[in-house]
């Protein structure tokens, strides 16, 4: 079965390496975006060097009508779409009392919202095939809690507990959903020397920050037959720093 995958904000960092490795075991990408075109192009390029077809889907996952038709175009594009990885987010630093009615939706459209809008797009497609992948994305100061993003934990606990509700209310159709917890995870272009201090500020004992592939790998797992039998759970890749 030819499997297909919309991945979004992957234009770059995570969201990129996530593409590529799915990509890399023969599925279908929709490299997502909302401004980088260019980035996105380029990731789309690479995704169809390793021999799958690979379109680029511009739009903001966070505002409604574009999630509508970002969904529905992957879906006229490929049929069915039948791994989602909800991977874009938007993490402003705002004190609790200073947040107003428009950020605190901003942030909950991009960061919770949109796991909703798309997975609605493109359960029923999952069904029919009876086999589908979800995976949203929490984070260590969401979990943990942190002065300045109120709404962020809020958003990204959100996103958790709806993968946990599509597991027990899916699983019947053989669709999983997982949440993954990124550490301090390098971006595109940084150096190990560049982010050594934060790992040692965060505590990771393994005493350096995280790669993108190494968060691609477990999503790749997650999205793999062999990962079939893991649904409902959350996987921290934070270098055995406390969650």
């Amino acid at each position: 079965m030819q499997l297909s995958a919309f991945v979004s904000a992957s234009g770059r960092n995570i969201g990129r390496a996530i593409a590529l490795r799915l990509a890399q075991a023969g599925v279908n990408v929709i490299v997502n975006g909302r401004s980088d075109r260019a980035a996105c192009d380029a990731v789309a390029e690479e995704a169809r060097a390793l021999g799958v077809q690979a379109e680029v889907a511009m739009g903001d996952v966070g505002d409604p009508g574009q999630a509508r038709d970002l969904a529905a175009a992957a879906l006229d594009r490929f049929g069915t779409i039948d791994i989602l990885v909800n991977n874009a987010g938007f993490r402003p630093h705002q004190p609790l009392l200073s947040i107003t009615d428009a950020e605190w939706q901003a942030v909950l459209g991009v960061n919770l919202s949109a796991c909703f809008w798309l997975s609605r797009a493109f359960l029923p497609g999952m069904m029919e095939r009876r086999w589908g992948r979800i995976v949203n994305f929490t984070g260590m100061n969401s979990i943990r809690g942190a002065n300045g993003y109120a709404h962020i934990a809020a958003a990204k606990h959100g996103g958790w507990g709806l993968a946990k509700a599509i597991a027990v209310e899916f699983g019947p159709h053989g669709i999983t959903a997982n949440t993954v917890s990124p550490g301090p995870i390098r971006q595109d272009g940084e150096e190990a020397a560049d982010t050594s201090d934060q790992a040692k500020r965060i505590g990771v004992p393994l005493g350096r920050t995280g790669l993108p592939a190494e968060v691609a790998a477990v999503v790749a797992l997650l999205c793999s037959d062999e990962g079939a039998f893991i649904s409902g759970q959350m996987i921290a890749v934070n270098g055995g720093a406390e969650t």
